[in-house]
């Protein structure tokens, strides 16, 4: 059994070992989803924050989050989108620059590229964001934030293959 760090060899030098900037990984072993789930992801987001997760001006983040499933009954209950069965959807965000014409051309080249890969758009929604907390170099460059819902009736990995194909057609 290997302990501690190898020797150095060819350009590897040990010497330039260091601890990551910090991840964090929570799950449920079956995939149950739980709000206690959410509550430790925050938790590992509140102890990283001595680890860097603040930008330069140490009022925004780093872009440091959490990802998650969106409850089927969220999209369709509190956010009033229509969409269909669980397994015929997806959603995503959209990150569009801030001037209204060039942001225009982004949905339309998106919308574009869905309907040629012959799938369905079902909505944009516009996501609500607080401003007032972010630091001054976060706002010079913070974006417009979309959600695009997209209807297909594919299996789950095949619409999330042409999902894929979809987002880098549209790049």
């Amino acid at each position: 059994m290997i302990t501690g760090q190898p020797p150095s060899t060819g350009l590897y030098n040990p010497d330039n070992e260091h601890d990551n900037c910090g991840i964090g990984f929570v799950t449920h072993i079956k995939g149950k989803a739980s709000h206690d789930i959410i509550e430790k992801g925050f938790e590992v987001l509140r102890k990283l924050d001595h680890r860097g997760a603040k930008g330069s001006d140490n009022t925004s983040g780093d872009g440091a989050g959490i990802l998650m499933q969106i409850p089927h009954e969220f999209i369709r209950e509190v956010l009033n989108i229509r969409v269909s069965d669980k397994e015929e959807y997806g959603t995503g965000l959209i990150f569009l620059p801030k001037i209204e014409k060039d942001a225009d051309e982004c949905l339309q080249i998106l919308s574009d590229t869905i309907q040629e890969e012959e799938l369905t758009l079902i909505a944009y929604r516009d996501v609500p964001i607080d401003s007032s907390v972010i630091g001054d170099i976060a706002r010079t460059t913070e974006p417009r934030i979309k959600q695009v819902f997209v209807k297909a009736t594919l299996e789950q990995d095949d619409l999330e293959h042409k999902l894929f194909i979809v987002r880098k057609l549209t790049e």
